[in-house]
């Protein structure tokens, strides 16, 4: 039977109330973040279903390999969250994997992609930098002449962008995006717009590291989404390399679903309906988020639904 998790609420600087759109009851009026799928310590899903009813997604992933096909890797490989940035994030940069295993204890690194959910006129992001050698990247940087540095980009709903580890990026306010990452939490801060936190401190930078991982030169590595029309319904797949596959399926009506992996991710973009799972039927509708996993053999998607699908 599919994995059927809890959200985790995380509270920030820039968050706000607008994901009360996705069905969520907040915690907060600040929650910047929701992991709808997660196995990092720093905001492991609850299962809400079955056998494993209670139990995190960490736990089960160890306890439990032959639900993810006795998977090649310790820990947890991706994680599935929706930003709602009713301000600026910070200017930041995420590093690779060799360097945050050798300096993160043991994190994986942080590639991303982001999918814009929404975003008010006007919206952009940072998007790379204007530096085209390491001397003028920290010549900027060092001067705080961020205006010359950072590449600003204008986002509109629907828009696609991977991000992959070394690109200088920030989300802009206005912003809802639904982020498929690595499982990492390390995030190294460039510049944070002098803001200061609710206890009056301004939050701490990570330069030098900043300047070890940044990739200069040509950094817009951006994808062409390729779109298939399937019976009633359209495919869209964004990206796919060795860190993540991510699809979004848009139903109408009847899915015989081919899962193409031992398991995959699924997060219930709009919409509502249901999945049938080996005959066992399971609402869904808007916010809900999921794991397919290695048993689940037989799946059907049912009812007007936009998914997003992720695996490796």
């Amino acid at each position: 039977m599919p994995l059927i998790l809890k959200p985790v609420f995380q509270e920030r600087l820039w968050g706000g109330t607008n994901l009360t759109q996705f069905g969520y009851e907040l915690p907060s009026d600040h929650i910047g973040e929701v992991w709808g799928i997660s196995a990092h310590p720093h905001g492991a899903n609850e299962i809400l279903n079955g056998p494993y009813k209670g139990m995190t997604l960490d736990d089960v992933w160890a306890e439990q390999p032959k639900l993810f096909g006795e998977f090649p890797t310790k820990k947890f490989p991706l994680l599935t969250k929706i930003l709602d940035a009713t301000q600026k994030l910070s200017v930041q940069v995420h590093p690779d994997d060799t360097f945050a295993y050798e300096n993160e204890n043991g994190e994986y690194g942080k590639t991303e992609c982001w999918y814009i959910l929404d975003a008010k006129p006007g919206a952009e992001i940072i998007y790379g930098t204007h530096a085209q050698t390491k001397e003028e990247l920290e010549m900027l940087l060092d001067a705080r002449r961020f205006n010359d540095l950072f590449k600003r980009v204008p986002v509109q709903t629907g828009d696609f962008f991977f991000v992959p580890a070394g690109t200088v990026h920030g989300i802009g306010e206005g912003i809802m995006i639904l982020e498929t990452q690595q499982s990492s939490d390390t995030t190294y801060r460039i510049y944070d717009y002098d803001r200061r936190d609710h206890q009056g401190q301004l939050r701490p930078l990570h330069i030098e590291k900043s300047k070890a991982v940044i990739r200069y030169g040509d950094d817009s590595p951006n994808v062409l989404p390729t779109v298939e029309v399937i019976e009633t319904h359209k495919r869209t797949t964004f990206v796919q390399n060795h860190f993540f596959t991510v699809v979004k399926w848009e139903i109408d009506g009847t899915l015989n679903y081919m899962k193409p992996r031992e398991f995959v991710l699924v997060s219930v973009l709009d919409g509502q309906g249901d999945l049938i799972t080996d005959g066992e039927i399971y609402p869904i509708e808007k916010g809900n988020h999921f794991i397919l996993t290695a048993e689940d053999l037989d799946n059907v998607f049912e009812g007007q639904l936009t998914l997003m699908i992720s695996y490796v």
